[in-house]
């Protein structure tokens, strides 16, 4: 009765934990990555680099244990990413990022606040929505004008959401107060912009007067200047010239309207401003997207449709995580069933059975208890690792219900029985146990993403392992001591026919009778599973891509494309792609069209790229789309494509596959040109691969004009440095006033010429510039303008500048070779051939990098686990020689799971000849980790044979040969029971393709074909070695 409660009560709990524990789409990676954001509107990328990067960076390189420092400069922006290592707390890292940037000096006018962020692929946006008119437009809505009503009131509203972090708004412009100076009137009223400029600034602030007390009152004191409004704005008094008051709307127009467009997000064709969702740390992905929806049902309501917008649902990360869990359970259910249906085939009981399988539930439950205590998620990962224990939870009742029923057959009764055969096991089923989780303790220190990911795998399968122990040693002596075996049960139990018994022990015993078939068959069996090792040994792969059904593709436009441009672009690629959302398949199967039927075609227009955003309503149509989309990108002349597929594990530009290939040095010209030779080289050395690159172009073509004042003239009416170029601003995109405070929402002041609306680079030095001296005057009479081309934008790591190649391979070439290939071909051939300069490096970074010191790290932790392994099994065995015979079998067992694995690709590229999709699985470090439960599992089988080995002997055997025989004998039934029950229990999580199987099939690949490869050498390897070694040992062996 006590310990059925005890049982009931880790059940409640369990049960429990397993509602409260959060569901996400992967374990939550540890952040280690700072991005310092700095905006600067309207800045050129040479001049954010001189006067913010370079500056910042000077106080960001000393902070203590920085790994890696990447820098950017783009139009307007400045951003820094700061890399730490692995097991960085990150929150001293923001404070000393934050001390840092508090020692830069001074920023220049109009640069904001820099903004630190902190980001991890895990924490991504998973919910994206499209906001656009409704059906028909009815309001004749600019969108461009609602971003800011959006973000008001909406993006608040959907923040309040439980669970959401962060809403980030795109598409659409800021509203905006615009001051068009005429430059005639302001001549004429002898002003200067600058005066302007000043004049708003002094009054547009509320100023505190203190506090007055007056009897039992206090009063505070405030003076009152802030603008309330456009119109107040105009009647600002910039001047006096005598008894004449000069106003701003004298002068110049006051309007409230917006920011420049920078971008358009269109989604079918129909523009849209795009809000993306991110979650909070430890958040429900499944309750976050429920209170969202709910949300933006009401938001529709009471917000959108009133004003003539709606609000949908685009692109969803949870449908994936959902068909990857609800997968998950799927195999975990089958593969349960048929480990029960494996059982009573062997028990022929439905009593002994159901003892059998009494663990499985509750060691299942008991895995939900371990990630809640261990403060995890239930995520495909994590679900994998329930799954991986079920076969593995019922070896240890198999092994104590063998014992117990041996007893029995010899005639003791249920109670005795189950005493004694706990006894004879009980040592066996510890040492199993406690091998298979001590393996796992190295995993916490492999801090790379590889182990992070996998030790939630790890503690699933620790907590359901040890749980089964107990339930071993505690439920079924209590169980089977109550039931009384029928006759049938006892005498039929063993599912070895006798023909197949005898055939087998006599295998043993005659490649065990002399000692040359003994070393001829030793020496065979490693020499095979050697060269098995060196031959089919894969190159490898970094991470699994964690693929969702949905591409990314970009279409990079050649230096200078403006927005315009990439808006007529845009209208020929929506013409191509849009008809074929929801379109007939048959057109497809038919060949009528070479676009697959789309479910969502959303495009981000920027200036100079798009990047279209699709999901077909085949899955398996996505690498076809991917080669039409960059085709018809690269039809369009001079424009570049890059296509990659959406990973939940990484970014969305196949970061697991990347060979970052970056070409440093301070000359951008010599830069420029060694990393266009490099694609050039890589293009040919592979087929169809993948080439991106940071920055997106790769000659020094943007058009820029340079205004070179004549110092001399411009001192001549009285200009300063600043006071022309604060005109020029003005001239060109605005030159900024100061903050106007409009509903409560700060926006920017902007000055603008009247001229502006008129602009041409070639009428540039026509426009009218008004002088401090009361006069106006064209640019042309005060500056020289010359037309250059430079960059659209600066790339800097560690200091130097940098452009980076991001090379995706093509999936018949893995990450491994893929490294070497540009180490070699592209690289090293540049070297070759003179093509790097002497002041240009070449170096590879990314996912190349993390592939080396993970395996490094991988390696040195198996060799601690084998290690642990072994003192722990000298422990049991009392002797530190049998150990070594034991673990003899983990080599074995490892080349097992890659001829497995070898076999596996093999007949999964063979599926197309039979109407199937072909799948294969990549040799990544996820794979590679489940030689790590290879290592705890393999030895079980060998630990019942050495043990009862020994037993034998202890007992009289009358020869070496004999107790081994005898053992193996014994013992035979169990070993195929356990195996072939884990082998179940595995089958379905290997065999059966669908979303999310690509993160845990190598695993589960390894340990089955392990598994199956080791009990063969269990039955005749391990036996011929254990004769060997106790014979030459002689007389110690009893």
């Amino acid at each position: 009765t006590l310990l059925t409660v005890v049982l009931l009560i880790v059940c409640l709990f369990g049960v429990l934990a397993a509602l409260r524990v959060p569901v996400q789409m992967i374990p939550d990676l540890e952040i280690r990555t700072i991005s310092v954001v700095t905006s600067w509107p309207g800045a050129t990328p040479q001049d954010v680099e001189k006067e913010i990067l370079i500056e910042q960076e000077e106080y960001l390189r000393s902070i203590p244990n920085l790994q890696r420092i990447v820098s950017s400069a783009s139009t307007g922006r400045a951003e820094i990413e700061l890399e730490f290592p692995f097991g960085t707390e990150i929150n001293d890292a923001l404070v000393r990022v934050n001390n840092a940037l508090s020692q830069v000096p001074a920023y220049p006018e109009n640069v904001d606040e820099p903004r630190l962020l902190t980001s991890s692929f895990s924490n991504n946006a998973f919910l994206h929505f499209g906001i656009s008119p409704l059906e028909g437009n009815p309001r004749q809505l600019d969108m461009t004008l609602m971003r800011d009503y959006v973000d008001d009131y909406v993006r608040t509203r959907l923040e309040r959401a439980p669970g959401v972090s962060q809403v980030n708004l795109s598409g659409g412009a800021e509203r905006q107060i615009q001051i068009m100076i005429d430059p005639e009137k302001l001549a004429s009223r002898g002003l200067t912009l600058t005066q302007i400029r000043n004049a708003i600034r002094e009054r547009n602030r509320d100023r505190s007067g203190g506090d007055i007390d007056t009897g039992k009152r206090r009063y505070l004191i405030r003076t009152i200047s802030r603008f309330d409004s456009p119109e107040e704005l105009g009647q600002l008094i910039v001047a006096q010239r005598g008894d004449t008051q000069i106003r701003l709307q004298d002068v110049a127009e006051v309007r409230l309207h917006h920011a420049e467009v920078r971008g358009d997000r269109r989604f079918a064709g129909v523009p849209i401003l795009l809000a993306s969702i991110q979650r909070e740390t430890g958040a429900n992905v499944i309750d976050v997207r429920a209170a969202v929806l709910d949300a933006v049902v009401e938001v529709n309501r009471e917000l959108l449709g009133p004003a003539g917008m709606k609000m949908e649902l685009f692109n969803d990360d949870v449908q994936y995580v959902e068909a990857s869990i609800a997968n998950v359970w799927t195999n975990l259910s089958l593969g349960a069933v048929l480990a029960a249906f494996v059982m009573f085939l062997f028990l022929r009981s439905v009593p002994l059975t159901l003892v059998g399988i009494l663990g499985i539930p509750i060691c299942t439950i008991a895995a939900f208890l371990g990630l809640f205590i261990a403060e995890r998620t239930i995520n495909v990962i994590s679900l994998a690792g329930v799954a991986f224990a079920i076969g593995m939870t019922v070896d240890n009742t198999i092994v104590v219900l063998e014992a117990i029923e041996i007893e029995r057959r010899r005639g003791l009764g249920p109670f005795k029985a189950a005493i004694a055969g706990l006894r004879r096991v009980w040592t066996a089923v510890l040492a199993s146990t406690a091998t298979t989780v001590l393996v796992f303790v190295p995993v916490l220190f492999v801090q790379e993403e590889a182990g992070q990911l996998y030790s939630d795998i790890a503690i699933a399968i620790s907590a359901s392992i040890v749980l089964s122990m107990i339930i071993a040693v505690t439920l079924v002596p209590a169980a089977t001591a109550r039931l009384n075996f029928a006759p049938r049960a006892l005498k039929g139990a063993d599912p070895a026919p006798a023909p197949f018994k005898q055939s087998f022990i006599a295998l043993v015993h005659w490649l065990v009778a002399t000692a040359r078939r003994r070393t001829v068959f030793i020496v065979g069996t490693i020499a095979f599973t050697g060269t098995a090792l060196f031959v089919l040994t894969p190159p490898a792969e970094y991470l699994p891509e964690g693929e969702e059904a949905k591409t990314f593709a970009r279409m990079i436009a050649p230096p200078g494309y403006s927005l315009e441009a990439m808006k007529e672009v845009a209208a020929k690629v929506e013409a191509k792609f849009v008809p074929q959302v929801n379109a007939d398949p048959a057109d497809y199967a038919a060949g009528r069209t070479d676009v697959p039927p789309l479910n969502r075609f959303l495009l981000i227009v920027n200036t100079g790229s798009l990047t279209a955003i699709v999901t077909t309503h085949d899955p398996g149509d996505i690498d076809a789309l991917m080669v039409v989309l960059s085709d018809y990108f690269k039809s369009f002349p001079g424009m570049r494509a890059f296509a990659a597929r959406g990973s939940i594990i990484s970014s969305n530009d196949g970061g697991t596959r990347s060979v970052n290939l970056e070409i440093s040095g301070s000359n951008l010209p010599e830069i420029y040109t060694t990393a266009l030779t490099a694609y050039r080289r890589a293009e040919a050395v592979f087929e169809n691969p993948q080439i991106d690159s940071s920055p997106s172009n790769l000659v020094l073509g943007q058009p820029l004009v340079e205004i070179r004042p004549r110092w001399d003239r411009a001192a001549e009416f009285g200009f300063t440095n600043t006071e022309f170029g604060y005109a020029l601003a003005a001239l060109a995109d605005g030159a900024y006033v100061d903050e106007f405070f409009y509903e409560d929402n700060k926006i920017d002041i902007y000055l603008y010429s009247s001229e502006v609306s008129n602009r041409q680079i070639g009428t540039l030095g026509e426009m009218s510039i008004h002088t401090p001296r009361g006069g106006v005057l064209p640019v042309s009479a005060l500056a020289d303008i010359v037309e250059t081309v430079d960059t659209d934008a600066i790339r800097r790591v560690d200091g130097r500048r940098t452009v980076t190649l991001n090379i995706i391979p093509p999936r018949s070439i893995a990450l491994e070779t893929a490294v070497e290939i540009v180490r070699n071909e592209v690289v090293g051939y540049m070297h070759e051939n003179g093509e790097i300069p002497p002041a240009v490096t070449a170096s590879l970074s990314g996912a190349s990098d993390q592939l080396e010191a993970t395996r490094t790290s991988l390696g040195s932790n198996f060799i601690v686990s084998i290690v642990l392994c072994f003192l722990l099994l000298v422990v049991i065995f009392t002797h530190w020689g049998y150990p070594f015979i034991i673990l003899f079998t983990v080599p074995l067992g490892i080349a097992g799971g890659i001829i497995g694995l070898w076999l596996f690709n093999v007949f999964g590229a063979a599926l197309p000849f039979i109407g199937l999709k072909a799948i294969s699985q990549p040799f990544d470090m996820i794979t590679m980790l489940g030689f790590l439960i290879l290592l705890g599992t393999v030895v079980n089988n060998p630990i019942l044979i050495v043990e009862e080995t020994l037993a034998n002997l202890r007992a009289g055997a009358t020869s070496t040969a004999a107790a081994v025989e005898d053992a193996l004998a014994s013992r035979l039934r169990p070993i195929m029971m356990t195996t072939i029950t884990t082998v179940c229990g595995l089958a379905p999580l290997v065999l059966i393709p669908g979303a999310g199987t690509e993160l845990y099939r190598g695993v589960g690949a390894i340990v089955l074909f392990g598994l199956l490869f080791t009990s063969l050498i269990t039955l005749t390897f391990l036996p011929v070695l254990l004769v060997t070694v106790l014979k030459w040992i002689g007389p110690k062996a009893g």
